[in-house]
């Protein structure tokens, strides 16, 4: 990992790219300035977080922000997205119709966990991207050319990466996750590893995760292997080689969080994860 990098502070990672570390959630959220605008990446919880975003990207510039990325569905990467307009959003061909089949079930799991946001949840306009792409898109910002990239399954099948090329800068959203075991709940464990080794090809500097710290390829490369080895115990199990409690023993997860990740994948070894939308479970993080 990178020294740490204190909250509620812009961190510059390259000309002209930013990344801020909010203490709700933990969350990275990216900015890239362009001539005359802005880019902003993930939008957080609600409109009175997105809006606040806003108000902390006036002391980069005072330049509009007009383009937006989801890095996916998740309500704390996109809740916050009507602020933001008459922004262009974009986000992966399927992030929108999540938020629209799954959005209503988030916002009620979010306001059951977190009621002191209730009313500011009640209050989220759901505005889903209006611009979406299915494997690669080049996006301009006042002349300055951002790759968004969809490299498979893994925290969701919604997940993008956004490179900055110009600055050797990887925003790889709920891809990876430090400091804490990432969240499985609407992931395809056995596609998550080859996704992540994608992304690690593209990783030649600071790489963002939607979460805690910055790193660099060795931490991409860290991720991957407890993701290999998740996919790997599951095997294990649905061969009927080692039970579901050895597996967990054996974990490189902690033994409280390592349940979920291993009957996420042998739920998608069973078959039963390729299913329309709106019978996954639509909770966040």
């Amino acid at each position: 990992m990178l020294p740490a990098q204190p909250l509620e502070t812009w961190i510059e990672l390259g000309e002209g790219v930013f990344t801020r570390r909010y203490r709700f959630f933990d969350q990275q959220i990216g900015v890239v300035l362009g001539n005359g605008e802005a880019l902003v990446i993930d939008t957080r919880l609600t409109h009175v977080q997105g809006q606040e975003i806003l108000d902390h990207v006036r002391e980069l510039t005072p330049n509009p922000v007009t383009v937006v990325v989801d890095t996916h569905w998740h309500s704390d990467h996109s809740f916050g997205n009507h602020v933001f307009r008459p922004a262009t959003i974009w986000g992966h061909e399927r992030c929108g119709p999540r938020m629209l089949e799954l959005g209503e079930r988030s916002r009620a799991g979010m306001t059951e966990a977190i009621p002191e946001l209730a009313a500011d949840l009640a209050a989220v306009v759901l505005d889903p991207p209006d611009r979406s792409f299915g494997d690669e898109a080049r996006v301009t910002v006042g002349g300055r050319h951002v790759w968004l990239r969809y490299l498979g399954r893994g925290h969701t099948d919604t997940d993008l990466v956004v490179e900055v090329r110009d600055a050797g800068v990887v925003f790889a959203g709920d891809l990876l996750e430090a400091g804490a075991t990432p969240y499985f709940g609407d992931s395809y464990p056995l596609d998550w590893p080859e996704t992540v080794s994608r992304l690690a090809e593209l990783v030649h500097g600071a790489v963002v995760p939607g979460h805690v710290e910055i790193g660099e390829r060795a931490f991409v490369e860290d991720q991957l292997a407890a993701f290999l080895e998740i996919a790997r115990l599951a095997r294990e199990v649905n061969a009927g080689r080692l039970s579901l409690d050895d597996a967990i023993a054996s974990s490189p997860y902690p033994p409280e969080t390592s349940r979920e990740p291993l009957e996420r994948a042998l739920a998608q070894l069973r078959g039963e994860l390729d299913q329309p939308a709106g019978q996954s479970r639509g909770d966040d993080r």
